[in-house]
């Protein structure tokens, strides 16, 4: 008996690499073997850079809330255990919004410590 090939699936995989691959450059595009290691390597920096990113905005908001709470005289450490002692229930995200954008409330938060 002749081999048989599933063409429909692996036509329809290469398809599904190509699509992922547009917008690249040179090769990457359309060169199936480029393209796939192209999207591979794409995908592991989608995944790894997710967790990243969640990093990169912690140490953001830190530094913010850190400038924001020494223009009040008190250091990062010291107001965010006065925060936890207080009871109030604001995240990092918060704070560093009410740091940047709303000076004043944030001072409100500083005085209620």
């Amino acid at each position: 008996m002749p081999r048989s090939v599933n063409a429909v699936a692996s036509k329809a995989r290469k398809k599904r690499i190509l699509k992922l691959a547009k917008g690249y450059w040179g090769r990457r595009k359309n060169v199936w073997t480029v393209a796939k290691n192209a999207v591979e390597r794409g995908l592991q920096y989608a995944y790894r850079d997710r967790k990243v990113r969640k990093r990169e905005f912690k140490k953001l908001w830190n530094q913010r809330i850190n400038a924001a709470a020494r223009m009040h005289g008190m250091s990062y450490s010291v107001f965010m255990g006065r925060l936890q002692t207080s009871g109030m229930i604001l995240n990092r995200k918060v704070l560093a919004d009410l740091a940047m954008n709303h000076p004043a409330a944030f001072e409100a938060v500083v005085k209620k410590l």
